[in-house]
């Protein structure tokens, strides 16, 4: 295998229930999957070391090392290691916690410390509770040293007692870090059986000596471990890192074209079994055809790169990673990625289902004055497709009324994956400068024009400013000032002009919470989603102001009431839903 694509590991584990212990209550282990699992998730090393006044210490250890090697795997591909092992994490402290409590009252539970590292691409991410512990052997130059601190409070020279642990509490407290790693690092991993009786200068030694045989090596440092005194379970596991697996350029850019661009498509053109009905859309970056399968019939939307981007490996590693992220997604409000016929093509290019009706562009131009309750309608559908995307910890960063469809029904779908954010892939390496999205002016969070990304928050804002233009009839929060700001301070400093001086039935509440949603100044804006939705659906007593008295009282009222209308026919078909299922 090419050294320079595909990512190597020594690796090898030793446990020993030690002389004076009945049982071993320590659990290690390691999973270096295969090679697309391997890019995406990266490699896992752990120790657990189940706390002997628990009654249920053992089961805890090998619940958590299980989770960390099973549990982790399973979660989405698109989130981003921090994420995947909190989420695994966390919801293995609540089965234990849980667990714990369900014992007789003398019984001290299910509780564990948790030691482990992911290496992904070039990085190393480290998450630690307890006292065992994570050390590196720098191929940098040579140092050896402890990366976790042990989570222990002294009651005398002789006596400790942990402070954190897995299953201790109701909350997981866990230690976080990451750091970058090298070909030929070493991770050592173990419990206090080994580290309590050896320094850290033996340890190293021992490590250096076996260096064709780290199953020795780790046997070893149990032994002397045990000669040295050791009255505890004994784990090591050792890791180096023999090929990180991160591409050159060159390797790059010659994985990324294996396919050519697709040359110049008209109807009638027939490219890979599809047949070319119309072009629907052209931009400077991309095109959109209607195109049929010629096997089924049924129509579908083709997209194809730029040929001005052949080139440009940045540029089709996010076209190629539009559609990975995309298959990705299964809800019905946002378009549905196609895959190839018989899996496989002969070009660039990716296929989408085609979605009739028109984009709520259209639809805003042609509805001046829509109904409230068809308005909220739509911003809910909206927001219930976001939050299927950000639950793939996918934020969209270009949500515009152009990417979204209104079809004859009134549902929609939200289009477009051009610039959408993974932070899974993110954390893959690439030799080449990302490229970074700025979205269209009046609806993208204007940070992403300094290079700030603001995540969950960028797609609120977007969402905050349709919601303002929707029920103001086709006007902006901040008009057409935006234009005129060349620096982030400028943006932060607009005045935002209330929606109900566009229309006067608009109540003060409602309005407050579409200016925090769409607030230049991401600090002052929603930091979830579900939080502004909920304020454009309930009055926020902190948005209730006095001194300001609409001229339409009345308007006002029927406003509220055409909404809260809504709101409870749409509870009452949901529990409706519930009852018949």
């Amino acid at each position: 295998m090419d050294r320079a694509r595909h990512f190597s590991a020594t690796v090898a584990t030793h446990t020993d229930k030690g002389c004076k212990k009945q049982f071993n209550e320590d659990a290690v282990g390691f999973n270096i999957p295969d090679d697309d699992l391997l890019k995406t998730k990266g490699a896992v090393a752990v120790v657990a070391d189940g706390v002997s006044s628990a009654e249920a210490g053992r089961e805890a250890a090998q619940r958590s090392v299980s989770a960390v090697l099973k549990g982790y795997f399973q979660t989405p591909e698109l989130w981003s290691v921090k994420h995947a092992v909190q989420k695994t994490l966390s919801a293995l402290n609540s089965e234990l916690y849980e667990l714990g409590r369900d014992m007789p009252d003398e019984a001290r539970g299910y509780i564990c410390t948790l030691s482990l590292v992911v290496i992904k691409s070039h990085m190393a991410y480290l998450f630690h509770a307890g006292d065992s512990r994570i050390y590196r052997l720098s191929a940098r130059d040579g140092s050896f040293a402890q990366l976790t601190n042990d989570h222990v409070a002294s009651i005398s020279d002789q006596k400790q007692y942990l402070i954190r642990a897995m299953g201790m509490d109701t909350t997981l407290n866990i230690d976080c870090s990451t750091l970058e790693v090298e070909e030929g690092d070493i991770f050592y991993l173990d419990s206090d059986g080994i580290h309590d009786f050896l320094d850290d200068e033996r340890i190293r030694e021992i490590i250096e000596s076996h260096p064709d045989s780290f199953d020795q090596a780790c046997q070893e440092l149990v032994r002397q471990a045990l000669d040295a005194g050791s009255d505890d379970n004994l784990s090591a596991c050792i890791l180096r890192i023999d090929a990180l697996g991160v591409e050159e350029k060159a390797d790059f850019s010659e994985r990324l074209t294996k396919l050519p661009f697709p040359p110049e498509l008209y109807p009638g053109l027939k490219l890979d079994g599809y047949e070319v009905i119309e072009e629907l859309w052209a931009s400077e970056r991309s095109q959109l055809y209607i195109v049929k399968d010629q096997t089924s019939g049924k129509e579908l939307v083709m997209k194809t790169p730029s040929a001005s981007y052949v080139d440009d490996p940045a540029y089709i590693e996010r076209f190629i990673a539009e559609e990975w992220i995309g298959s990705r997604i299964n809800d019905p409000r946002v378009v549905r990625i196609i895959p190839p016929r018989n899996g496989s093509k002969q070009f660039l290019y990716y296929l989408m289902e085609k979605v009739p009706g028109i984009t709520l562009q259209e639809w805003i131009a042609e509805n001046p004055e829509p109904r409230p309750s068809v308005v909220a309608r739509i911003i809910l559908d909206i927001a219930a497709g976001l939050s299927a995307m950000h639950d793939q910890q996918i934020v969209h960063q270009d949500l515009k009324p152009g990417n979204v469809m209104i079809m004859a029904d009134g549902k929609i779908k939200i289009v477009d994956f051009g610039a959408v954010y993974a932070p899974g892939l993110q954390e893959i390496f690439n030799p080449f400068e990302r490229e970074i999205a700025l979205g269209t002016l009046d609806y993208a969070d204007p940070s992403y024009r300094f290079g700030l990304n603001t995540y969950v928050k960028g797609d609120i804002y977007s969402l905050a400013v349709i919601a303002y233009e929707m029920f103001t009839g086709g006007h902006l929060p901040y008009g057409k000032k935006m234009e005129r700001c060349k620096t982030l301070q400028e943006f932060h400093d607009l005045e935002y002009t209330p929606s109900y001086e566009h229309r006067d039935i608009i109540p003060v509440w409602f309005d407050q919470a579409l200016q925090k949603g769409c607030h230049n100044d991401p600090e002052q804006r929603y930091s979830k989603l579900e939080d502004f939705i909920y304020d454009l659906q309930h009055p926020n007593p902190d948005f209730i102001k006095e001194g300001r008295t609409p001229s339409g009282v009345s308007d006002t009222v029927f406003f509220w009431k055409a909404l809260s209308f809504f709101w409870l026919s749409l509870l009452l078909a949901v529990l409706v839903l519930w009852w018949a299922t």
